[in-house]
């Protein structure tokens, strides 16, 4: 079994797009140059590792999956870093995001390319 390069860019992506928000909260509007600069370079990376698996992947598998496993991980961060609370509501739609990423990556053709 070989690792396909397209879900190592898309890999890439959510990562790179989860640091950057991440850093989005720190920069206080911008105004901190430090965590300014790792949300442009953030992006930046998330968007070209994007733009490599859509070579391959359709946009909205693609976009689900990123968008999707992004919102998940940028709540998990903000829960541990930034001390927001999660209630359940919000834990029960993160777990149905959850779900519908999983259903589309075992389930869906198009996934595959």
């Amino acid at each position: 079994m070989s690792i396909r390069p397209d879900l190592v860019y898309l890999g890439i992506a959510i990562v790179a797009e989860v640091i950057a928000t991440s850093a989005l909260k720190a920069s206080d509007g911008f105004t901190r140059l430090w965590p300014s600069l790792v949300v442009l370079v953030g992006y930046g990376i998330a968007f070209y590792a994007l733009s490599l698996t859509l070579r391959t992947m359709s946009t909205g598998i693609v976009y689900a999956i990123w968008s999707g496993v992004g919102i998940v991980l940028i709540s998990a961060v903000a829960w541990v870093w930034f001390r927001q609370t999660l209630d359940l509501a919000a834990i029960i739609g993160l777990g149905l995001i959850v779900a519908g990423v999983v259903v589309v990556n075992v389930f869906s053709e198009s996934v595959r390319g």
